[in-house]
């Protein structure tokens, strides 16, 4: 194929973690570029979004000058997180064209990127597939309920528009991240509705590589204080989505956010992944990311392994665009 296929090839991709036994953990060494913080969502816990018009946008030339440095620390990922164009705003091209020059200057660097900008066009979503190695966005909840409280005032979190960009995804052959978020006003029952939905549309495309668990965890800038989610909740969201997810979906955790008893109680659960590590987590600002060293000394005791990945798994390699 063309320049994703062989950067990936490159990075000596295998499938070899998957073949060590279900003992294996695994994580991306990633770093993360926002081309914006600037959001016309308003989340009330949210921690990363700036007002429309008071970001400035991350410079090209201050990404190019970055992405060698990236790839001297051993970093293979690029996670481009993106605050949200209003749709219709006369500034919606030019932000998704500013999110693929920086994606294009990632493979130029032989990074992989992965791009998670909130929910786009099926159109948009066709032209970024050409420069990203997968791609993805959180459902959160599937409840309606969210949308008279902590959603109220974020357009793009109807969970119609959520679940129809998994449905773009999949007819458009992307590997995907999605996931739930835990902790906003939700009940159990809520959790497994979700799963379900996310199940169904994967059962139809299988195009999702992972799921993250993602616990609530207080933040200094969200606009309405709101407990950070239990452990023992998050332990049992992982047994549900285990249940209740197709097997070949991988159960993400963020590491920063629970404890090391917490992190081996998930990982006794079903989950099998760490997701992207590097020094800061945008999305929670206020917790910090542990080092890959650390998270292997934390497992090791319990007879785990901790191994890098790519950010596009093993069986999607024939899926990648030539660019």
């Amino acid at each position: 194929m063309g320049q994703t296929t062989g950067i990936v090839q490159n990075s000596g991709h295998s499938s070899a973690v998957e073949k060590l036994g279900k003992q294996v953990v695994t994580y991306s060494r990633a770093h993360t570029l926002v081309p914006t913080y600037e959001c016309f969502n308003r989340c009330t816990y949210c921690n990363f979004r700036a007002e429309p018009g008071r970001s400035p946008w991350l410079r090209l030339s201050d990404v190019a000058q970055q992405l060698p440095m990236l790839r001297q620390r051993g970093v293979c990922e690029v996670l481009v997180l993106s605050g949200e164009v209003a749709p219709g705003s006369p500034r919606r091209a030019d932000w998704l064209g500013h999110i693929r020059q920086i994606c294009e200057l990632a493979l130029e660097a032989e990074l992989l990127p992965h791009t998670n900008a909130g929910p786009l066009s099926q159109a948009e979503m066709a032209q970024l597939r050409e420069v990203n190695v997968s791609m993805g966005l959180m459902v959160e909840q599937v409840t309606p309920k969210l949308l008279e409280t902590v959603h109220r005032y974020a357009p793009s979190k109807r969970p119609e528009v959520r679940l129809q960009q998994l449905e773009w995804a999949g007819e458009l052959g992307i590997p995907f991240t999605t996931g739930l978020l835990l902790g906003l006003g939700e009940t159990e029952s809520d959790w497994v509705e979700s799963l379900r939905a996310i199940a169904t549309i994967h059962r139809r495309y299988g195009h999702i590589q992972e799921v993250i668990l993602q616990p609530h965890s207080p933040g200094q800038h969200q606009l309405q204080p709101r407990m950070a989610l239990g452990e023992s909740a998050l332990v049992r969201a992982v047994a549900l989505a285990k249940e209740h997810l197709p097997a070949d979906i991988t159960l993400q955790i963020p590491p920063n956010l629970v404890s090391h008893t917490g992190l081996l109680a998930c990982l006794a659960a079903g989950a099998r992944d760490l997701g992207g590590i590097s020094p800061i987590d945008e999305v929670n600002p206020d917790y910090d990311h542990p080092t890959p060293e650390s998270l292997r000394a934390a497992i090791a005791p319990a007879s785990w392994q901790l191994h890098p990945r790519l950010p596009v798994y093993p069986k999607y390699d024939r899926w990648l665009p030539a660019t």
